[in-house]
């Protein structure tokens, strides 16, 4: 997709505004579309790593205004779920994005700014009834199904419940021109592309390929609870998936093929761990791998190589059972289970040799 145009040339800021309050956000947004601007809305919960960062240097790559929410959603959190423990370093990410702000600021005039960081109350974003996380329970929500419902919204009945009512209000809010978004959450990708679609919210969705760490495990905020003897084990759902892929292009399109070769990683890596003693050990079980059609997500018996497919898959590290004194563990100790999802896209080598590595599109409805 081509940049989208900017219509006059913004005036450049050193560094952003803070927004607490809607009305503030608004009257700044209100100001921008006078002035012809465009604004590209990230929206993060905070705990900022490289893949958040080049969410926003797309955005700032293709729009005059860089718009970053930072809140804690709790309505995305089931009940049993880890809302409380989240890491919540708003400090932190204020002072990377100020670093980056002044990144952009010196840069040339191809790069928009990042102008505004809103970073909302509960009270200020639900303003009604309390937010539930209970299944049933009251509030005003937004459901996409059945996109909501399979694969992580099988194991996390309310999360894509809670991802589409927070994103249609703060859409509503921001009104951006483009919103973006990373491929390792890609059946969120889904859920919002179907939402703007079906509501016909007035912006676009853009999608950023996957930041990865050097050994592939892809980044994410819930890393930091992963001490060393589990952060090196986690990279068997990035290898398992791999295998897959490989399976692929070497030919294998039926499921079970494929499935049996990112199998055989999670076995010998699970017999691997079983083998060590409980003090240097890191278990993990599988919650899901799919095999999914790229644009229902329905799951598949064969893949056609022409279309391809979305693979995913999710496994949860459980707590260390026998912590060493000088063991270097995560935040919270390692004591606590932490869920990793990832996915890749299954293409004919022909299409990936002629799709640049950089390529940046909107999810594939």
């Amino acid at each position: 997709m081509p940049k989208l145009i900017r219509r006059v040339s913004a005036p450049k800021h050193r560094s952003f505004q803070v927004f607490n309050h809607i009305p503030n956000l608004r009257k700044a947004r209100r100001d921008a579309l006078l002035n012809g601007e465009s604004v590209g809305f990230v929206p993060t919960m905070g705990a900022l790593h490289q893949g958040h960062l080049a969410l926003i240097q797309q955005a700032a790559q293709e729009n005059h205004h860089v718009y970053v929410s930072i809140y804690v959603n709790p309505t995305q959190f089931g009940v049993n779920e880890d809302y409380s423990n989240y890491p919540k370093t708003l400090e932190s990410d204020l002072k990377k994005l100020r670093r980056l702000a002044v990144e952009y600021y010196r840069s040339d005039d191809t790069m928009g700014q990042i102008t505004a960081v809103f970073t909302p109350t509960t009270r200020d974003m639900y303003p009604g009834l309390k937010p539930s996380s209970e299944i049933d329970g009251p509030g005003s929500f937004v459901t996409i199904t059945p996109l909501s419902s399979v694969l992580e919204g099988a194991s996390r009945p309310v999360f894509f419940r809670g991802v589409a009512t927070v994103c249609m209000k703060l859409f509503n809010i921001v009104q951006p021109d483009a919103v973006y978004f990373g491929q390792k959450d890609v059946q969120q990708t889904y859920v919002i592309q179907r939402m703007v679609d079906d509501f016909h919210i007035n912006t676009r969705v853009r999608v950023v390929p996957t930041v990865r760490e050097d050994d592939g495990l892809a980044m994410s905020s819930r890393n930091v609870y992963l001490g060393r003897r589990r952060r090196k084990v986690a990279t068997v759902l990035i290898r398992a998936l791999r295998a897959i892929r490989a399976a692929f292009h070497n030919g294998k399109t039926m499921r079970d093929d494929l499935m049996a070769a990112g199998q055989a990683v999670i076995t010998r890596e699970l017999e691997e761990q079983r083998a060590l003693p409980p003090q240097a050990r890191a278990l993990f079980e599988v919650d899901y791998f799919s095999l999914a059609d790229p644009l229902s997500l329905k799951e598949l018996d064969k893949v056609v190589p022409e279309h391809g497919a979305v693979l995913s898959g999710a496994i949860r590290m459980l707590p260390i059972e026998e912590p060493q004194e000088y063991e270097q563990t995560g935040t919270g100790g390692d004591a606590t289970t932490v869920r990793l999802i990832d996915n890749l896209r299954l293409q004919q080598l022909s299409a990936i040799l002629r799709t640049p590595q950089s390529r940046v599109g909107t999810t594939h409805l």
